[in-house]
């Protein structure tokens, strides 16, 4: 499942697109976030670097999350352009609600390549995720 909105800020001054896609927790469905995120980072005009390292990340941050997901669970992907920024929030429903840990090869590699990472879990043990990138060679 996929849906598009639009928003405004407070000001009225800019636009936010936010798009999310809904797919089964299945690695056989990562190829679609790739795509996904790569199309939309071009949309900001993301330098081809800088498309790569967020379609590396999403995937990586899919790829943590996907061994603890509840069986049959779906994977949620949000991403939120605004200005020069993508944010992308990856979440699923868990089997223990624990966050990923920042300890990790894993980690350190999202946080090289999408900037600012973070991650929390929800009572219902639905961890969260969340990438944010600046376009333009810069990393917010």
């Amino acid at each position: 499942m996929t849906e598009a909105t639009q928003t405004t800020d407070v000001a009225g001054a800019k636009p936010r697109d936010v798009v999310v896609i809904t797919l089964p927790a299945s690695s056989a469905y990562l190829s679609v976030l790739r795509t996904a995120t790569a199309g939309l980072a071009a949309r900001l005009d993301f330098t081809i670097d800088e498309i790569e390292d967020l379609r590396i990340a999403v995937d990586e941050a899919c790829a943590m999350m996907l061994p603890q997901a509840v069986p049959g669970a779906e994977i949620s992907c949000e991403f939120a352009l605004e200005g020069d920024t993508m944010t992308v929030s990856v979440s699923v429903l868990t089997l223990d609600g624990e966050e990923p840990s920042r300890d990790t090869f894993a980690w350190t590699v999202l946080a090289a390549l999408a900037g600012d990472v973070s991650s929390h879990s929800d009572p219902d043990q639905r961890v969260t995720i969340t990438l944010r990138k600046r376009g333009g060679g810069s990393v917010r």
